[in-house]
């Protein structure tokens, strides 16, 4: 990619990354505050996310502006006609219909483990399918890998750090 296609590139993510950090630090200012159970400011429990909101926006408009100093606000329209229709864009499509689908259908329909086990299994046989290996042997691959992941987060978040999980 070229030195134009990057900075266009950088110039989409950090709009996209600023949008994601106001949406955070929203839901940060918008969660519980505890105060009738005298809890302490600091130890809310959006303190920390709204702090890491700030962050990744302070750090998404530097990326913007850096975009835009390189030229990454030039030759959009040859973006919107052509490159969406490429494997790159294939790519982009399928790994967020991927993550709707997690987000909106799977997680509160399924238990916690499975509904992350599903998603990762369906994520790894997409994006990392390998034409060289046999088909049951890269399912096998994937599914492990799926399991073994919605299975351990699942029991790091529940029992090590005492999250409800839905």
């Amino acid at each position: 990619m070229n030195e134009r296609g990057m900075a266009r590139a950088d110039l989409f993510t950090g709009a996209v990354l600023f949008a994601v950090s106001v949406a955070v630090v929203v839901g940060a200012w918008n969660m519980d505050r505890l105060e009738a159970r005298r809890i302490h400011p600091l130890s809310a429990p959006g303190f920390t996310p709204g702090l890491l909101g700030l962050a990744l926006a302070v750090t998404s408009l530097i990326l913007v502006i850096q975009a835009l100093r390189r030229g990454g606000a030039t030759g959009w329209s040859e973006i919107l006609v052509g490159e969406w229709r490429s494997a790159a864009g294939a790519r982009l499509f399928g790994a967020l219909a991927l993550c709707l689908l997690y987000a909106i259908v799977l997680i509160g329909t399924l238990p916690y483990w499975l509904a992350t086990a599903i998603f990762v299994t369906a994520f790894v046989a997409v994006f990392e399918w390998n034409e060289a290996a046999p088909r049951w042997q890269a399912l096998v691959w994937a599914v492990g890998i799926g399991v073994g992941v919605g299975v351990v987060v699942s029991y790091v978040f529940s029992e090590l750090f005492l999250v409800r999980l839905p």
